[in-house]
């Protein structure tokens, strides 16, 4: 039996025990990380945690939204076991009617039947790192090659212990201009997240430093379940025109090379983006993204408009 419960009547312990041991688990379903990125977020629990799916939300106006958080790519339903359409419909069923506005992202495990929803095909990449480095190397594309060529040309330095600070000030002061729902308390949210995660041990944060020592690149890697997600980057125009950011990758995958890991780039639905991590012979996989809108007939909110409240949220 699948049933909605609230915040404050989640065993925590059972819930994180569910996606350590869930074969789709993930980091941004623990109870911790979820405290961080919407401190009220519910949760559909089947039996005795047996499968799980939270349920982020937010108030406004006096209707209740449920909207994907920040810094949190994937959600949907967790089990120890296979899923089928069947089941994660299920849970989307169980979803409280008081729930008018939903707009939130599957994991790449929970698959419906077209037809059924509204859904919107969300692109992820990944790199299975379990070969030796010149093997993975050999399926780079010459546009990576050649970056790294110029990486190499202009003497950068990595080091692999920075501050998670120095990476956030690195992409605000760069392409962080241009996405206006990221301010002040979205950075703050993500350094909680990246000092919990460090704490720990499941983050690493890496920069590099061009021939004048001044840092021009950085990412922070987050790791669960066997994977090492891209949560988060900055990059300088130094960096840019350097090579800093292809440098600092292929040198996380030399490390990793011959391990268990899988390389998350978290992925994109912007070419450019999705084009610059498919040339390290990542995998492109597609998750699903639900919307599903109660609103009254008078009130209906256009799809824009959803996109708009969820950047705002």
């Amino acid at each position: 039996m699948i049933k909605y419960i609230e915040h404050g009547e989640i065993r925590k312990n059972r819930w994180d025990d569910c996606i350590a041991g869930a074969f789709n688990g993930c980091v941004y379903a623990y109870s911790w990380y979820l405290d961080i990125v919407c401190p009220a977020w519910g949760a559909l629990v089947e039996d005795d945690y047996l499968r799980v799916m939270p349920l982020p939300f937010f108030r406004k106006c006096a209707t209740v939204y449920s909207m994907q958080p920040v810094f949190t790519q994937q959600l949907g339903v967790f089990s120890k076991d296979e899923l089928t359409p069947d089941l994660i419909e299920n849970f989307i069923k169980a979803i409280p009617d008081e729930f008018l506005l939903i707009d939130y992202n599957l994991n790449i495990h929970n698959q419906l039947q077209p037809g059924n929803y509204k859904l919107f095909p969300m692109a992820d990449y990944e790199l299975n790192m379990a070969d030796d480095y010149e093997k993975l190397k050999s399926g780079y594309s010459q546009n990576t090659r050649r970056n790294l060529r110029k990486g190499a040309e202009n003497r950068l330095v990595l080091s692999t212990g920075i501050k998670p600070d120095d990476v956030v000030k690195l992409f605000r002061n760069g392409s962080g201009k241009e996405y206006k729902n990221l301010g002040d308390k979205q950075y703050a949210t993500l350094l909680r997240l990246v000092y919990q995660c460090l704490s720990r041990g499941m983050a690493v944060v890496w920069g590099v430093y061009d021939r004048h020592l001044e840092l021009c690149a950085g990412a922070i890697w987050v790791f669960s379940h066997q994977k090492a997600i891209f949560l988060f980057s900055g990059l300088s125009d130094k960096g840019r025109l350097s090579g800093a950011m292809p440098f600092l990758i292929d040198n996380f995958i030399r490390e990793h090379a011959g391990s268990r890991l899988t390389l998350d780039f978290e992925g994109s639905n912007n070419e450019g983006l999705a084009r610059f991590y498919a040339g390290f012979g990542s995998s492109r996989l597609i998750y699903p993204r639900l919307v599903i809108n109660r609103l009254p007939l008078a009130v209906k909110i256009a799809l824009p408009v959803v996109r708009r409240i969820r950047n705002i949220f």
